[in-house]
C-alpha cells in the first residue's frame, strides 16, 4: 500500500520497521517480528468481543442499579451509557481495523497525540484492570455465597477462582482465546434464555401463572425517591446514580483493541468484531435489563448487595420470585462462569496492557520480556498479584468489596472512554489534514466526528458527578469519595507529570505518521481457510448469518472494497 502522504517517507526515514518499540529497539534497525504471536482465530475475537459486552456488570451489579433507579431509570441509564459505548467503538473500531499493532489504544495515542498522552492513558488502562481483576473475584464469592451463606469460606473461593484464571492465561493467547470461546458461548446461551424465560414469566408462564405485566413498573414505581427525596429532583438522582454502574456493565467492550496485536488476520476480523458490538448492546444489556425491571421490584431486600456477605443476582431472584427451585441453581453456576471469564479477560488485558506500556517505553523494560509462545510472563505475573486485593471481602464482605472496585472501575473506564475518543478525534482531523478517503479505509463511520465529541462529553460529565451521593446531608462515605474521585484525579496529575517530563509537543496533524508499520500488517492479511470439520463449519455458517443480519440492520457503517473488507 502506497503511503498517503509521500512526506511520510522523509518524516519516518525507518519506514515501516519505526512505527513502534514493539518491533524495534530504534530507528533504523533492522526490522524483527513482534514479541507477541497472533495466536487468536476469528471466532476468538469474535468470541472476545462479545465476552467483553457480556459480564458480571449485567448478570449482579444491576441488582444495584434497579435498586437505586427503579425499572424505568435502570433501563434509561443502560441506553444512555450504551449508546456512549456504541460511540466509542466505533471510534476505536476505525483506528484498530487500521492499525492493528500491539497495544492498541495506548499505542495508537502515542501517534496521534503525544507521547505524555499514551502514557497517562496506558497507566489508567492498566490501573482499570487490575482493579476490575479483583472485583470480579469479588463477584464471584457473591455468586458462591447463593449457596453457602452460613460458612465464611469467602478465602477460599477466590483462590480457587484466581487459580483457575492464572492458569488459563498461562498457557498463551490460544489458550485464553478458547477458554474465552467456551465462557463467551454459556454467557450468550444464558442471557439468551433468560430473556425467553422473563418473558414467559412475565406473561405467567412460571409455576405461581402470575402474570405480572408492567406491575412493578407501578408499584413501588417506574423510579426510586432516592434517598428519599421528593418529587422530580428524587427521581432523576435515582436515575443518575444508575450511570456509573452501567458504566461498570460495559466497560470492556475495547478488549479488542488490546486482542488487536494477537489476532490473526486483524484487517479482516476486527471489523466484523466492532460491527457486532451494537446489536450485543441492544439484545443482550437493554432486553437484560428491561426484563429484570419487570420482574423483580426495586424495593427487594435482595438487591442490596452491600447490605451482607450473600447476595444473588436478580434473575437469580427473579426465578425465585417465580416458584422455581431447581433452576436458580443451574444459573447462578452459569453466572459463575461468567465471574471467571471476566477475571480472565481482566488478566490477559492488564498483562498485554502493561507490556504495551514497556514497548512504548513508559514501563521498566523488564515487562517486555516474552516467552517463546509470546506470553508476557512478567507482566502477568506482576498484574495477577493485584488479584490479592480480592480477599479484602473476607473481612469486609464481597459484595461491599464489589461495589469498591466497580466504582473505580466505572471511572477509570469512562476516562479510557475519553481517552479513546480523543484520540479518535485527533486521528479523524489528521486524516482531513493529509488527504486520506476514510471511506478507503478497513473500517469508517458516516456518525463521525460526531460521535466521538459525544462520547468524549458524556464521559467526562459521568465522571464529575459521579461521587455526588456522598455530598447530600448526612450520605458521606469516604470510601465511596474516594473510589469515586481518585481515578479522575490520578488521569490529569499522570498527564501533566508526563508532559512536564517528555517536553513533546503535540504532534500536528500533518505530521501524524498514518503509513508505518502498514506493510507487516498487510502481510497478515488472507483469506480464511475452510472448515475442516462440520463443527467449524456450523460456526463460520453462524458468523456469516449473524454478520450479514447485523449489516443489513445498521446504514451507519461504510465499509470498502478493499481485499480485507468483509462482503456484505
Amino acid at each position: 500500500m502506497s503511503s498517503p502522504d509521500p512526506s511520510l517517507d522523509e518524516k519516518h526515514p525507518g519506514g515501516p520497521a519505526t512505527y513502534d518499540k514493539g518491533y524495534v529497539e530504534e530507528a533504523g534497525a533492522p526490522s524483527a517480528p513482534p514479541a507477541l504471536k497472533r495466536q487468536l482465530k476469528n471466532r476468538h475475537v469474535a468470541m472476545i468481543s462479545i465476552g467483553g459486552v457480556i459480564g458480571t456488570g449485567l448478570f449482579l451489579g444491576s441488582a444495584n442499579a434497579l435498586r437505586h433507579g427503579g425499572p424505568v431509570g435502570l433501563l434509561l441509564g443502560y441506553s444512555i451509557v450504551g449508546s456512549i459505548c456504541y460511540a466509542v467503538m466505533i471510534s476505536l473500531g476505525e483506528m484498530v481495523a487500521y492499525l492493528p499493532i500491539p497495544g492498541g489504544h495506548i499505542m495508537l495515542a502515542e501517534r496521534f497525540v503525544d507521547p505524555a498522552f499514551s502514557f497517562t492513558l496506558g497507566w489508567n488502562y492498566w490501573y482499570n484492570w487490575i482493579i476490575v481483576l479483583p472485583a470480579e473475584l469479588s463477584a464471584a464469592s457473591v455468586l458462591i455465597d447463593f449457596w453457602d451463606k452460613d460458612t465464611n469460606l469467602n478465602a477460599l473461593w477466590v483462590t480457587i477462582c484466581l487459580i483457575v484464571v492464572v492458569a488459563i492465561n498461562s498457557m498463551g493467547a490460544g489458550a485464553y482465546g478458547e477458554a474465552e470461546f467456551v465462557f463467551a458461548s454459556i454467557k450468550v446461551i444464558t442471557i439468551t434464555g433468560l430473556i425467553i424465560l422473563g418473558i414467559v414469566l412475565d406473561l405467567g408462564g412460571g409455576p405461581d401463572h402470575d402474570r405480572l405485566g408492567f406491575r412493578f413498573w407501578k408499584h413501588p414505581g417506574p423510579f426510586v425517591q432516592f434517598d428519599g427525596i421528593a418529587g422530580a429532583k428524587g427521581r432523576f438522582l435515582g436515575w443518575w446514580a444508575v450511570m456509573t454502574q452501567a458504566a461498570f456493565s460495559f466497560i470492556g467492550t475495547e478488549i479488542v483493541a488490546i486482542a488487536a496485536g494477537e489476532a490473526k488476520n486483524p484487517r479482516r476480523n476486527l471489523p466484523k468484531a466492532i460491527r457486532r458490538v451494537y446489536i450485543r448492546i441492544l439484545l443482550f444489556y437493554i432486553g437484560g435489563v428491561t426484563i429484570i425491571g419487570l420482574l423483580v421490584p426495586s424495593n427487594d431486600p435482595g438487591l442490596a448487595l452491600g447490605s451482607g456477605t450473600a447476595a444473588a443476582s436478580p434473575f437469580v431472584i427473579a426465578i425465585k420470585r417465580s416458584g422455581i427451585h431447581a433452576l436458580p441453581h443451574i444459573i447462578n453456576a452459569c453466572l459463575l462462569t461468567s465471574a471467571w471469564s471476566a477475571a480472565s479477560s481482566d488478566l490477559y488485558t492488564s498483562s498485554r496492557a502493561l507490556y504495551g506500556l514497556a514497548i512504548a517505553g513508559n514501563a521498566p523494560r523488564i515487562f517486555k520480556k516474552t516467552l517463546k509462545n509470546g506470553l508476557p510472563y512478567v507482566s502477568l505475573i506482576v498484574c495477577s498479584s493485584f488479584a490479592l486485593l480480592a480477599y479484602m471481602g473476607v473481612h469486609s464482605g464481597s459484595g461491599k468489596v464489589f461495589n469498591w472496585f466497580a466504582n473505580m472501575t466505572s471511572i477509570a473506564g469512562l476516562m479510557t472512554w475519553f481517552g479513546i475518543s480523543f484520540t479518535y478525534l485527533r486521528f479523524y482531523y489528521g486524516t482531513k489534514a493529509q488527504g486520506i478517503d476514510r471511506k478507503t479505509l478497513p473500517f469508517s463511520s458516516v456518525l463521525q466526528p460526531y460521535a466521538a465529541y459525544y462520547a468524549a462529553i458524556s464521559c467526562i460529565v459521568i465522571c464529575f458527578f459521579s461521587g455526588w451521593s456522598v455530598f447530600l446531608k448526612g450520605e458521606w462515605v469516604t470510601s465511596d469519595f474516594v473510589t469515586n474521585y481518585l481515578p479522575l484525579v490520578l488521569f490529569p496529575l499522570f498527564y501533566i507529570g508526563a508532559k512536564l517530563w517528555t517536553r513533546a509537543p503535540l504532534i500536528k496533524a500533518s505530521e501524524m505518521d498514518f503509513q508505518s508499520g502498514l506493510a507487516e500488517i498487510e502481510a497478515d492479511t488472507y483469506d480464511e481457510p475452510p472448515p475442516k470439520n462440520k463443527v467449524e463449519a456450523f460456526w463460520q455458517w453462524l458468523l456469516v448469518v449473524d454478520t450479514f443480519i447485523i449489516g443489513h440492520t445498521v446504514s451507519s457503517t461504510i465499509y470498502n472494497e478493499k481485499s480485507w473488507a468483509y462482503p456484505l
